[in-house]
């Protein structure tokens, strides 16, 4: 006699985390705006909320981590100041420089912020190394190196859950601010740019690429693109 085979109730099952990543390509915005507009996302988000990476660029500013007490250096007055609730330190962003912001439910997604930054960290590597750039990461340094400069840095907050700021990779811009601080807070840490390293794309072709990693080592099987 063979054993009946036991009947599930579907609704008994645990949901699965949503397969789809919505991506917006938000283009130069200034940066308060855009913490303001990713603090209501996380604060709104349910159960229910697809997962949103924010693909963009700021205008010049420099902005502290939630525990940073350094200030710019003489000579950056130009440049505002913005303090934030992200991990880190200071620093600069800009035009020309990629930055993606996570809004995703890493508790869904049964992910802890360590795995996070590392698989962060493996998609930056991973795109350089399409570049032909020998990358790498740092223990107790988050961000991505090349040789002894860096190239990309990344900071987060989570929230009930929720993750959101991001990562910033520096593509094709003015370097010339970074002079004014301690990137990460570092002293004396040089900072590069895929520029300088032989790379001659714009922003919006590197950011597609690192989306299309970052979606498939986060596990999603599908980028819904809702330009605004």
């Amino acid at each position: 006699m063979q054993p009946r085979a036991m009947r599930v109730d579907t609704d008994d099952r645990p949901p699965r985390p949503p397969a789809v990543l919505r991506a917006r390509r938000l283009g130069v915005v200034e940066y308060s705006a855009t913490l303001q507009a990713m603090r209501r996302f996380t604060d709104r988000r349910d159960s229910q909320t697809v997962d949103e990476v924010w693909l963009l660029q700021h205008h010049p500013v420099f902005t502290q981590g939630i525990s940073c007490r350094l200030r710019p250096r003489p000579g950056a007055d130009h440049i505002p100041v913005v303090a934030t609730d992200r991990g880190g330190q200071i620093t600069y962003h800009g035009p020309g420089q990629l930055v993606v912001y996570l809004l995703l439910d890493l508790k869904r997604r049964e992910l802890g912020v360590k795995r996070v930054v590392h698989l962060l960290e493996e998609a930056i590597v991973s795109l350089l190394g399409d570049y032909g750039i020998d990358a790498h990461r740092r223990e107790r340094a988050p961000g991505v190196y090349v040789s002894e400069a860096k190239i990309a840095a990344l900071g987060l907050r989570v929230r009930r859950g929720a993750s959101y700021h991001g990562l910033s990779v520096n593509v094709d811009m003015d370097l010339g601010p970074f002079r004014f601080i301690d990137p990460c807070g570092y002293g004396g840490l040089e900072v590069t740019q895929l520029r300088d390293q032989g790379v001659a794309l714009g922003v919006d072709t590197v950011g597609a690429q690192l989306l299309s990693l970052l979606a498939e080592l986060l596990g999603y099987l599908d980028v819904e693109f809702m330009d605004d």
